[in-house]
């Protein structure tokens, strides 16, 4: 407090360590840190600071020189960060890590001492979040708006010792405007749950169910931004929300957040199922992976004239026939490198490969080099190179659906009480019936579905008992065929 009244409790006896940071950008992974400002309180009062410019062992872009006013001038002569290490570990040793939008801050401390591959931990408090849990009325708690509202002393913005500063009057502010034990409440409690990005409600993580499921991340304009899928909903959404968002596409997300939805699934396979569909019809703004691929290739292999096995690349994928193919690759490119492997490690001939033009005359490139055995000119044995060619493609081949028709493959939640059938044929999810009775009425007819790489790769993974455990498979009677079962991929 302003006049140095002790306070008590748990106030009374941490340390609370107000820190700032400026630096050359807002990416944690890629950028660095330019100044260092501290102000280390403790029962009531200002017990020591420390500031500190840093040489970011980069430059300065002139549009955060301007923000600023830190110059690549002012930073030349400075320490880098590990030279100020040592130290600012110690001084941050035990004490309560505090800032304004707290992730970004320590984030940044963070990724500078994993870069000198040394550890660091501290408890965090945001006092965005604490603004919000003390003045809920209002929308705005960035600290401009703080300053504003709460008629604050001007500072230096964007310096570190004038952003510590305005973040202690607004803490001393809170103390006498809102009492200590109000504020400890606060305090106690934002330290002792992940840190809720501060355009979300702060109770949220107590509504999201501890279930298999898939979650989704909103932003402004019900904008979707990630999907993702857990055993347990509660604790992956917990733990996008406690972790250190050092990279420029976790801060992005945590800043544009603006709400969670989520759906229960009976178990870990329909959470996968239902993210991989999500992900690819709804194309969420920060999902890379498991996006539909514009093609899809594969390689069959047929024999020539002579007899010798050849191969050729393919785009469209016949399920009923999977034990044909070789490999699913998303561009014709991955495709011919794998071939291009396969040639040069097993000896076997680029013209039968497809990587050579076929209509050529006499013998193939690898052969002028000797590594072909000469079966472009029909010197190999037929028998013998056919071996060889099934041997050194039997890691790519596709499995063959083992059943002779669907397979229901049923999820059970003990704690929900949840029950859900997943329909699987040909290594493809048609349908998803929430009780056994639904199968009585099951017709597979007017249902479209596309052969998908990602899909066929969990479903294989799941049902060889490799992945996804506690499953039960009931064999299903012939109930009607999927209207699509292959499609050109290029065309999806």
């Amino acid at each position: 407090m302003k006049d140095g009244t002790p306070l008590i409790a748990f106030l009374g006896s941490a340390t609370l360590a107000f820190l700032d940071l400026e630096t050359t950008g807002g990416s944690a992974g890629h950028d660095r840190i330019t100044e260092v400002g501290i102000r280390f309180w403790r029962d009531g009062r200002v017990v020591d600071e420390w500031q500190t410019l840093v040489n970011p062992q980069t430059r300065i872009p002139s549009y955060i020189e301007r923000f600023t006013g830190i110059t690549n001038d002012m930073v030349a002569d400075a320490p880098v960060f590990g030279a100020i290490a040592d130290e600012l570990r110690e001084r941050l040793e035990g004490c309560i890590f505090v800032a304004h939008n707290a992730r970004f801050d320590y984030g940044f401390i963070k990724a500078e001492f994993r870069r000198l591959v040394q550890p660091f931990s501290a408890r965090v408090l945001c006092t965005v979040k604490l603004s919000r849990r003390l003045y809920p009325e209002h929308r705005r708690h960035n600290m401009d708006a703080l300053i504003q509202r709460h008629g604050l002393a001007q500072v230096q913005r964007h310096r570190a010792m004038g952003d510590v500063a305005a973040m202690m009057d607004f803490f001393t502010h809170a103390l006498e405007d809102k009492g200590v034990d109000t504020v400890e409440q606060a305090v106690r409690t934002l330290l002792q749950r992940p840190s809720v990005p501060s355009h979300m409600p702060p109770d949220i993580l107590d509504e999201i169910p501890a279930v298999p499921g898939v979650y989704r991340f909103y932003g402004e304009n019900n904008v979707l931004l990630y999907v993702g899928k857990s055993t347990n909903i509660a604790q992956r959404v917990a733990s996008h929300f406690s972790g250190d968002h050092n990279s420029s596409k976790g801060v992005r997300l945590s800043e544009s957040m603006r709400r969670v939805e989520w759906t229960e699934t009976a178990g870990e396979l329909g959470a996968l199922l239902l993210e991989l569909r999500q992900i690819k019809t709804l194309r969420p703004m920060y999902n890379r992976r498991s996006r539909p691929a514009k093609t899809l290739w594969s390689i069959e292999l047929t024999a020539s004239d002579r007899g010798y096995l050849q191969a050729r690349l393919i785009q469209k994928i016949e399920p009923h026939r999977l034990g044909d193919y070789y490999g699913l690759f998303r561009s014709k490119r991955d495709a011919q490198r794998a071939l291009t492997g396969i040639a040069g490690k097993n000896e076997l001939c680029n013209r039968l490969l497809d990587l050579e033009p076929s209509d050529q005359e006499g013998p193939c490139f690898q052969r002028t080099l000797g590594r072909c055995k000469g079966a472009c000119e029909g010197l190999e044995d037929v028998t013998r190179y056919n071996l060889r060619v099934q041997i050194a493609f039997h890691s790519l081949r596709l499995k063959t659906w083992p059943w002779q028709g669907p397979v229901g493959v049923r999820e059970h939640h003990p704690g929900t009480g949840r029950t859900e059938i997943l329909v699987i044929y040909n290594w493809m999810h048609v349908a998803t019936l929430h009780s056994d009775e639904k199968l009585q009425d099951l017709s597979l007819r007017g249902t479209a579905v596309t052969f998908d790489m990602d899909s066929y790769k969990l479903v294989v993974k799941a049902l060889s008992g490799k992945g996804v455990k506690g499953l039960t498979i009931l064999e299903l009677p012939p109930v009607g065929e999927p209207d699509i079962l292959g499609v050109d991929p290029g065309d999806a």
